[in-house]
């Protein structure tokens, strides 16, 4: 303990945690946060400290974690490279607006601009805030024990209010030995009160209902904004109540169960027919907790996935500065999306005129299904593939397949994430967990691990690429000392395929650093990582073909133990739909159904 009896800047943050309920803190140790740690040992019992091997894993286990539970958590790392390894996964749940806290040590503070190893100097002292301005909400650094409390307190309260993102409190090493406080402040009195879940303006949910009501090919268009924000059941309520079909950006499937009959499935390039040629039709088109990025809009290029104008935007999202940022509205609404939903529904039951439209309802809804059998025909073939290596459509049809109902999938950045986006379909908003807007190579390999913690009892499994299974390895050490039975499917194509895509779609087939093999043969050639999972003490098996994969996922998941399986697929097979994506300079691609609309 300090002198007087006070606690030091490490217990007060550790006991801050305890109070927010923090079941465990992911991360790994150095010479400059040596005292936090010492401070997580004093409280074990309360708070459980989680070692990993690179600092990048510890925050993808965080983020992931709060994804599947809904509860931030906390990330510890050391000055220096320790946590300049944090900016990759800091980034990714920035931009998917995920919280968690990351507790970065830096030199002490007598030795601020002296060069102290590992000090960045040579533009201010002690400089790490400035590494991760552009990655995180807000950078915390309090240069003395007394300001400690305030700023874990800020700390905390800047991550989870508003659009939630991860904060970062920087804390010099005598920092956490100094004198605190004599307590740490209250969570509860500072921060449990306070509700983000602001409403829409009265007026503008008048307008919306309106709109509704009166549209003839209405839609809505969801992202992880509902997923996240619990606004799940007042969407389904919604789109039952008025028929209104729903489609989804990659961050929102789930949102609605994808097998319910008012469900389109995923709007993007490589989006399903019915989902981006019912959005680019509609008259109104409500789009909730969304970004309208790139490949959710076909490159922004009219008539792919969305035609804005004359389709009338209602665009809702907690965030004012999405609201018009890539298309007009006819409405934008600065609102939490389950509250606005609430708010929807209230007026409804003032309206009488709920059958409004119901026969132009009826004739849409037909009309969008003769979409969904040409989409149906149009991928029926892929399904049936029998080849080996295995067809990657026919991998991701066994894969959802194999997943028990309340499993947990966590898929990585890579091909292999566009062919399960269309593929897959989640019954639930937490059963497809992936990263949308920053993208980083390993948030699916180690993510799952925080999916674990977050849910115990429910089957968790990563679907990951070679080339970032590879980056990210050290997991296989992590799930064994703390018997994390998670399953690992390595979808191995022996490239950094999607890149090598891009390489033939636009460079005319000129292809160089994409795929890995054998300087001498070059035949194609990866590490055995089925051997390389079980020299780490985690079953390994290897698939080549496809009617074997569901049962090697079935099996993985009742060994109820860490297991990887290693699975050939076909690399020369890239994932097609009814929208395209631009990279300018070099071109468009070309929609695999479908062509271009054009409003009449």
């Amino acid at each position: 303990m300090s002198p007087r009896n006070a606690l030091n800047g490490a217990q007060v943050i550790v006991d801050y945690l305890i109070q927010e309920k923090v079941p465990q803190v992911f991360g790994l140790c150095g010479h400059g946060n040596i005292q936090f740690i010492d401070a997580l040992y004093e409280r074990a019992d309360e708070l459980k400290t989680i070692s990993v091997h690179h600092e990048s894993v510890a925050g993808f286990m965080a983020d992931v974690y709060y994804r599947v539970s809904g509860r931030p958590t906390a990330t510890f790392t050391s000055c220096g490279p320790g946590s300049a390894n944090l900016p990759i996964s800091l980034g990714n749940a920035f931009l998917d607006s995920v919280p968690f806290l990351a507790v970065t040590g830096n030199v002490p503070t007598s030795q601020f601009n002296r060069g102290a190893f590992q000090e960045l100097y040579r533009h201010y002292q002690a400089d790490f805030p400035s590494t991760v301005r552009s990655y995180c909400k807000k950078v915390f650094q309090p240069t003395r024990g007394e300001m400690v409390p305030l700023a874990i307190r800020q700390a905390w309260k800047a991550m989870t209010t508003g659009r939630p993102g991860p904060v970062v409190l920087d804390v010099p090493f005598d920092v956490f030995l100094e004198s605190a406080a004599e307590e740490a402040p209250n969570a509860q009195a500072w921060n449990g009160n306070i509700s983000s879940r602001c409403g829409a303006d009265p007026e503008g949910v008048v307008k919306a209902v309106d709109m509704l009501l009166g549209a003839e090919r209405p839609v809505m268009i969801v992202g992880q904004g509902v997923r996240y924000g619990g606004a799940a059941d007042e969407l389904l309520k919604l789109a039952e109540r008025l028929q209104i079909p729903v489609a989804a950006s990659a961050s929102g499937l789930g949102a609605i169960d994808c097998n319910h009959p008012l469900a389109l499935g995923l709007v993007a390039r490589a989006g399903h027919y019915q989902a981006n040629h019912a959005t680019r039709q509609a008259d109104v088109l409500l789009a909730m907790g969304m970004r309208f990025d790139d490949r959710t809009s076909s490159s922004w290029i009219p008539g792919y996935s969305f035609t804005i104008p004359p389709t009338r935007l209602i665009h809702v999202d907690i965030d004012p500065e999405e609201i018009g940022r890539n298309y007009p509205v006819a409405l934008g609404l600065m609102a939490d999306v389950r509250t606005f939903l609430r708010q929807i529904h209230v007026e409804l039951d003032r309206r009488a005129d709920l059958t409004k439209r119901a026969d132009a309802r009826k004739k849409w809804l037909a009309q969008i299904d003769t979409y969904r059998k040409e989409w149906d025909k149009f991928v029926a073939p892929g399904f049936s593939d029998d080849t080996t290596p295995i067809n990657p459509q026919r991998a991701a049809l066994e894969i959802d397949k194999a997943l028990p109902e309340n499993a947990i999938l966590v898929s990585d950045i890579g091909v292999h994430h566009n062919w399960l986006l269309s593929f897959c379909k989640p019954k639930r908003p937490d059963s497809l967990i992936g990263s949308m807007g920053f993208g980083p190579m390993g948030f699916g390999v180690a993510g799952v691990m925080g999916a674990k913690f977050a849910a115990p009892d429910r089957p968790c499994v990563s679907v990951c690429g070679d080339g970032a299974f590879f980056m990210h390895a050290n997991v296989l050490g992590t799930a064994v000392e703390y018997n994390l039975p998670v399953v690992w499917v390595v979808w191995n194509n022996y490239a950094y395929a999607s890149i090598r895509g891009l390489q033939r779609g636009y460079l005319g087939g000129r292809e160089l650093a994409t795929d890995f093999h054998d300087p001498i043969t070059g035949a194609r050639y990866n590490p055995d990582f089925a051997a390389m999972a079980r020299s780490c003490g985690v079953e390994g098996v290897r698939v080549d073909r496809a009617g074997d994969l569901g049962e090697a996922i079935r099996k993985g998941i009742s060994a109820n133990k860490p297991y990887l399986i290693d699975v050939d697929i076909a690399a020369d097979i890239n994932p097609s739909g009814a929208g395209i994506w631009e990279l300018p300079g070099l071109g468009r691609s070309k929609p695999g159904i479908g062509t271009q609309y054009e409003p009449t």
